[in-house]
């Protein structure tokens, strides 16, 4: 191509195809051009490609960054998994051509300067060499037929490295083969060894930039005069499109490889909906209906991966991901191939900080030979198991069981998807309004609000506009105010929703959680914790209270099952079965993986009323410990001589708590919850000793308990043993 169209410039050939078609000029005033100019005298022949990836992600439309999941993974990441899954094993391969070689060379008669080789001597010795050239050369075919795929490959970063890792085994190879007195091959391996599929068209055409720099670096550091004519030409292995769904709503295939390697976009399942559009997501679960619902976008390419192995298309994959992989919905893609294949290697848990963004991510490797060994955050084990933990050992917790006697207890809150909250002077002000044709107070569709946050630190003075899960439209109108509100603040927010649900039943929380409702509504109180939270800690709250979907409840009003919850043994379970988020690592509990899958001591489950345990000396030793640890931590909170407590405007409602004095307020500012169970004062260490070892003794194994006998390896072992005999006895 040239450069210009204009008369005077020449062809330049060097920077032929993709980035470089389009012979537009940009607008430039005198400053940029001047920086264009000192750039264009500075040495960029070793800059590092992977540059491409940061120029990348700064240029994207910040809206835009999240749907596509772009982060880029440094260096040392990429070749953890690089040197696992390509690296490691083609050196084995080489190894082992190697040592037949040299035995081959090594073995066959020499010639010495008194010695000349002829007859028999001669032709053994040129059959080794030949022998040894065809072994050689076996080799650099297997090489230079080797393909990488990276099926979300951004700008290029693992293909880059992957190239480059590559052409150094070949290069290797050609040097330690003519230090045999071999002839030493030209290389082979170059860009067509690896492939890509990239959604954004801008990434794609870096990514082919970035393997054509990395080509040509090479082969200039290594002294082949071939670089000398770097022209960029058409690289089509690299593909611009969608790696996992087609335009025709099918399953997206990939072209056959040797490995996988990639880091995917990191879209959580509830991000999906709202930054993929309802009928990319709902096309996707339609196509992979054997992933399971709820999973993060990550898990297709899992998926994907596990497929072209089972397909035999595909010997390895090692692939980047959030490490909520080891929990909930995620594991499940992840147990077919520990099941009937193997993790190889794995980092359960690595800190990861891009353009100042901290997440912590799960690095897996994995293939189909399964029973062999393998590799967990370094150290040689006998397997990993799907949570990315020791397998093999008997105590698999992934293969927990959901328990029936825990069914339909738990819940978490509502997901509002609008503007349903109300600040306080608002909600006492429609609380106070009377007279609804229906005959009913506000104080029916005003409550007040909880989530995740308000739970481990301090309640605010926050309501929220509930009309429940169910309610018609003539229903709600009924309540003049709160519906006249709801009208003019509600309705025109929903209106702008991606989600056709949301915009029909505009009133309506996008999750209301009518089975949550249901639940709780004949109870005083019922058990709440935050999902994330770094300590697992529960409070009670009462019906006033709508929990929000960081709240996960527990329907349950008696102290011996919040005693049971806030015990160690559920604790440990918990934070096994959970997973961990944010840049804390924070635990992460659910509904389905970490209550349904408890198993609580037998005669003391879900399932049974807390009115038929109440005789029992178990339940009466667990309900007080757990209700003399709740009174302790609330006086600590609210201790009588900081607070005065103000009846709310509407009777019915739990007091308003305000301090007596500013000096008192900076004082509550600081109790919280979290800061409680930081310091860990004697007092609530004491409270939570006497609650664990009441929850020992209801197990029947207080005496272990108590000669230290039961560290948490022990304890897990006892309860997953304990939730297969209950899940055999009540299977679902």
């Amino acid at each position: 191509m040239k450069s210009g169209g204009a008369v005077g410039f020449e062809r330049v050939d060097w920077f032929n195809g993709g980035l470089f078609d389009d012979d537009g000029a940009l607008p430039l005033d005198r400053a940029d051009i001047d920086n264009l100019l000192t750039a264009a005298h500075l040495d960029w022949s070793e800059i590092d490609p992977s540059i491409l990836g940061t120029l990348f992600e700064r240029g994207l439309d910040p809206s835009k960054r999240s749907q596509l999941g772009a982060h880029y993974t440094d260096r040392d990441k990429i070749m953890q998994i690089v040197r696992a899954v390509l690296i490691a094993p083609l050196e084995a391969e080489w190894a082992d051509a190697l040592a037949r070689m040299t035995a081959l060379v090594e073995g066959a008669p020499r010639a010495t300067a008194e010695k000349l080789l002829r007859g028999k001597e001669l032709a053994a010795r040129t059959k080794a060499v030949n022998e040894a050239e065809a072994i050689h050369r076996a080799f650099l075919e297997r090489i230079a037929g080797f393909r990488v795929l990276d099926p979300a490959c951004g700008s290029g970063n693992f293909l880059y490295l992957s190239l480059l890792a590559l052409k150094d085994i070949e290069h290797r190879a050609n040097l330690e083969a003519e230090a045999l007195g071999l002839p030493r091959g030209f290389p082979r391996v170059g860009p067509e060894c690896v492939l890509g599929i990239e959604l954004n068209p801008y990434a794609a055409e870096l990514a082919r930039v970035s393997v054509w720099i990395g080509e040509i670096q090479w082969m200039r550091r290594n002294g082949f005069d071939a670089a000398k004519n770097p022209i960029l030409r058409t690289l089509d292995t690299i593909e611009n499109r969608d790696a996992v769904l087609n335009a025709g709503g099918t399953r997206a295939e990939w072209p056959a490889a040797d490995v996988v390697v990639g880091n995917p976009p990191f879209l959580g399942n509830k991000k999906m909906l709202r930054e993929l559009g309802e009928d990319y997501a709902v096309a996707l679960r339609k196509a992979w209906k054997d992933v399971p619902g709820g999973v993060d976008l990550v898990c297709y390419w899992f998926a994907k991966a596990w497929a072209q192995m089972e397909a035999g298309v595909l010997k390895r994959a090692g692939l980047v991901c959030t490490n909520s992989i080891r929990g909930g919905a995620n594991r499940e893609v992840l147990k077919p191939i520990v099941e009937q294949g193997r993790i190889f290697e794995a980092w359960s848990d690595e800190g990861w900080t891009v353009d100042g963004a901290s997440v912590r991510v799960s690095m897996i490797c994995f293939d189909c030979l399964h029973g062999e060994p393998a590799y967990l955050d370094g150290t040689s084990v006998t397997a990993v198991a799907a949570d990315l933990k020791l397998g093999g050992d008997g105590t698999d917790l992934t293969k927990a069981n959901k328990l029936r006697l825990n069914a339909n207890l738990s819940f978490m809150g509502v997901t509002k998807s609008g503007p349903f909250d109300l600040e306080g002077e608002t909600a006492r002000a429609l609380l106070q309004m009377k007279g609804n044709p229906n005959g009913l107070p506000n104080s029916g569709v005003i409550k007040k609000s909880v989530n995740g946050l308000e739970i481990v630190r301090r309640p605010t003075d926050r309501w929220i506009l509930d009309f429940g899960p169910k309610t018609t439209l003539a229903e709600i109108c009924l309540f003049e105010g709160p519906f006249s509100y709801a009208e003019r603040v509600i309705y025109p927010a929903r209106q702008l929703s991606k989600t056709l649900k949301n915009r029909e039943t505009w009133w309506r929380f996008e999750r209301a959680r009518p089975e949550m409702y249901e639940a709780i509504r004949p109870l005083k109180r019922y058990v709440g914790t935050a999902m994330v939270a770094k300590y697992r800690i529960f409070i009670w709250l009462t019906p006033d209270y709508l929990p929000e979907n960081l709240v996960i409840v527990i329907a349950r009003d008696d102290d011996t099952t919040f005693g049971i919850l806030h015990s160690r043994f559920h604790e440990i379970w918990s934070l096994r079965m959970g997973t961990f988020l944010g840049v804390g690592n924070d635990p992460r509990y659910t509904p389905s993986t970490t209550f349904e899958t408890f198993p609580f001591p037998q005669g003391l489950t879900p399932d049974i009323p807390a009115a038929n345990y109440a005789d029992d000396p178990r339940a009466i030793a667990i309900a007080a410990a757990a209700a003399r640890l709740n009174e302790l931590r609330e006086n600590w909170l609210n201790p009588a001589d900081l607070v005065r407590r103000e009846p709310e405007v509407v009777v019915g409602y739990p007091d308003r708590i305000l301090p007596v004095s500013d000096e008192a307020a900076k004082i509550l500012a600081k109790r919280t919850l979290t800061n409680l169970y930081n310091a860990r004062p004697a007092w609530l260490d004491n409270a939570h000793r006497a609650l664990d070892a009441a929850v020992a003794d209801a197990y029947g194994w207080g005496n272990d308990w108590r000669a230290g006998l039961l560290n948490e390896d022990e304890m897990l072992a006892r309860l997953f043993r304990l939730n297969q005999e209950l899940a055999s006895a009540s299977p679902i």
